[in-house]
């Protein structure tokens, strides 16, 4: 503190916010729903025959914060069971979790996954078998051996559960959710890396290349799609037979588009993300609501930031901080937290090193502010615009500073909630 960037800092008068809601459509499953949701989701015409007594059954569960995993895998596990079969849960997520067994039943079970609450086994390796050669060659080379973990390999039938959504990094007919589950989830670092190889800019390829490969050669016997509203609550299921994944999972997405959160504003000088986090997103904050940049150049959309401010990690992300390349400051906060190994194998298997690209490390979180407000180029000095999200999953209730006033109430899909307020700073410069 007291140095010469700390002085330019103090420089920088920050204007007042404004506490506003952004309104979604709130249709959900209530929790207490929900296992009575998967039941008769599972429970259509011909869609549980497969599952069969004395069948082990392999479940596959992710390293994003789903809403209510837990009480869905146990869902899951507790209809597998009353076919008389017996379900165990294998973590899918590629190089996840530090990359080790340790480390991924360790993510899931901060999720509430644990075998106290599903009732079941959790079988977490990092050990892989290739189940075959690509259908296809992949592009400019020839077919490739297709990996998945060594356990669902072995399995009697593997139920493939996954959030359906837009990718952060790619567009294609299928972006995050069963076929991706598949390609790059259960085919833990090594399948991951090598579905990676050739970069983001042909994933739209390598993700259903690998995919088909995977329903062709494993025991894949359903497809679980779980999707979410803006407000990140789950919202419906969509149980499908392997051959109806390559057809209906892209119109699935498109659903799941609709129902994204995302900023009401199309530009901001400067935008604060509050914290960030494997568990929020991919890249740690969703480049589809907080704006692509560098680091996604392969999607558009979001809101359009000058200058990007992110405060802290989330405890979920143990120490990876995936995404903090696509922020231009940041605090010695977050920079203290940072597990390098977790975050750089990540980038490694997804030859994404500009999303671990360290940013400008302010000594507190109004410095942090203040510095990429002094940085921003072509604003309004005496009246900028900033915008403040809690992530990029909860965009309900969001802070404005006064410049954007007038358009939020121009707009009927925002409320504002609160008269203008100075930023909440403790003694130490910080927010909380």
């Amino acid at each position: 503190m007291g140095g010469i960037v700390s002085r330019l800092c103090a420089e920088v008068k920050l204007p007042r916010m404004i506490r506003v809601r952004q309104l979604f459509d709130k249709d959900h499953i209530g929790t207490d729903s929900i296992p009575g949701a998967v039941f008769a989701e599972l429970s259509r015409p011909g869609l549980g025959d497969p599952v069969r007594p004395g069948m082990r059954v392999a479940i596959t569960c992710g390293s994003r914060g789903v809403a209510n995993i837990a009480v869905i895998t146990k869902a899951l596990a507790d209809f597998v069971k009353s076919k008389g079969a017996f379900p165990f849960i294998v973590p899918a997520m590629g190089s996840h979790g530090g990359a080790s067994a340790e480390g991924q039943r360790a993510l899931i079970e901060s999720y509430g996954v644990t075998e106290e609450f599903t009732g079941c086994p959790i079988i977490s390796s990092m050990e892989t078998t290739e189940i075959g050669r690509s259908l296809e060659p992949i592009p400019g080379g020839p077919p490739v051996g297709v990996r998945i973990d060594k356990n669902a390999a072995a399995a009697d039938g593997i139920i493939v559960a996954g959030r359906i959504k837009p990718h952060t990094d790619f567009r294609g007919a299928y972006e995050s959710g069963i076929m991706k589950m598949m390609a790059i989830g259960l085919g833990k670092r090594e399948g991951a890396d090598i579905c990676h190889q050739l970069g983001f800019g042909q994933m739209a390829k390598m993700v259903p290349l690998f995919g088909r490969t995977i329903i062709k050669y494993a025991p894949v016997i359903l497809g679980f799609g779980i999707l979410e509203n803006a407000a990140c609550e789950t919202w419906k299921f969509a149980a499908l037979r392997p051959d109806e994944i390559e057809e209906k999972e892209p119109l699935l997405l498109e659903e799941a588009r609709r129902r994204m959160p995302f900023i009401f504003f199309e530009k901001t000088d400067v935008l604060v993300v509050d914290r960030i986090g494997k568990d929020i997103s991919g890249d740690g904050m969703d480049p589809n609501i907080t704006g692509s940049g560098p680091c996604s150049p392969w999607i558009e959309g979001g809101v359009s930031a000058n200058r990007t401010v992110v405060l802290d990690l989330t405890e979920e992300t143990h120490g990876s901080a995936m995404g903090i390349g696509a922020a231009h400051t940041t605090t010695r906060r977050l920079f203290n937290k940072i597990d390098l190994d977790a975050s750089y194998v990540n980038a490694v298997t997804s030859r994404g090193l500009d999303f671990v690209r360290i940013p400008a490390i302010a000594e507190n979180d109004r410095e942090a502010v203040q510095l990429a407000l002094r940085t921003c180029v072509g604003c309004d000095r005496d009246n900028p615009k900033i915008i403040r999200i809690a992530d990029s999953l909860h965009t309900e209730k969001i802070f404005i500073s006064e410049a954007l006033q007038k358009e939020a109430e121009a707009n009927k899909r925002v409320e504002i909630l609160s008269g203008p307020e100075d930023w909440p700073f403790n003694e130490e410069g910080n927010l909380w």
